[in-house]
């Protein structure tokens, strides 16, 4: 399931495309975690002696991100503001005429990416949480799946940079004196809505209840079964992914007046 609804222009720079968007977003998430959950965790994927051979790579994932960063260089996934490379360094340069992307964001933004923490995150602390231990031998499509997770994480964490801007634009009377001051906290403690984020973890929790049930034809089987565990998205969303798209936000806005 791909992404939706990019921001494109100024107009649609507001709170309901951006919230739209992120609610799609939700989607795509969820749906890739369901996808990498049919593989137990196959941990040589994540190891060093799998990738024994692969020149100059840590294991197999972090070979087959980089390889498949490369190629999608090239046909120009990164020329948007809304994509951010896990390997950034010596990336080829696109193939393809260059979409002309609206300057929306602040030029600094294109600095900003956490994906090296967005990586020990999902690597170390997420994927035990969803996947059975084991190891099928099934490399190469658990790794696709890491992909899809990784990009769709990542992609959904970084939006906090549009985020952020729209949230400037609505009140630079409230941002501005924060940012001229670099307080951290004080932006943080603007950014962070506790009921918005509550409602936030209800709803992916209620979609992946929807997403990842088990359907079947028989009455007899009265015990709803998952995929995933559906408890596992506002656990994501509450001590991950909400935290560090927050922490994206601080970094922008604390560059947004240079």
């Amino acid at each position: 399931m791909g992404s939706c609804n990019p921001i494109t222009t100024m107009k649609s720079l507001n709170l309901d495309a951006i919230r739209e968007s992120l609610i799609r977003q939700e989607d795509t998430i969820i749906f890739s975690l369901i996808e990498r959950s049919k593989f137990p965790i196959n941990s040589p994927v994540y190891s060093p002696s799998l990738a024994s051979t692969l020149s100059s790579s840590k294991s197999l994932l972090h070979f087959f991100v980089h390889q498949s960063e490369a190629i999608q260089s090239q046909v120009g996934r990164y020329e948007s503001p809304e994509e951010h490379p896990f390997f950034p360094d010596n990336l080829p340069s696109s193939l393809l005429p260059q979409y002309n992307h609206p300057q929306i964001l602040h030029p600094t933004a294109a600095a900003i990416n956490i994906n090296e923490t967005i990586w020990d995150v999902y690597v170390n602390q997420l994927l035990p949480l969803f996947t059975t231990e084991g190891d099928d031998g099934n490399y190469v499509p658990t790794a696709t799946s890491d992909l899809q997770c990784l990009q769709a994480i990542s992609r959904r964490i970084h939006y906090g940079k549009f985020v952020a801007e729209v949230k400037y634009l609505d009140a630079p009377e409230d941002y501005g004196p924060a940012i001229h001051a670099q307080d951290r906290d004080a932006l943080m403690e603007l950014l962070t809505f506790e009921n918005v984020e509550e409602m936030l973890k209800r709803r992916v929790e209620k979609k992946a209840r929807v997403f990842a049930q088990e359907v079947t034809l028989s009455d007899m089987d009265k015990e709803e079964k998952y995929k995933i565990d559906p408890s596992l998205l506002p656990r994501l969303y509450g001590e991950w992914i909400m935290p560090l798209t927050k922490l994206v936000e601080v970094e922008y806005l604390l560059k947004r007046l240079d």
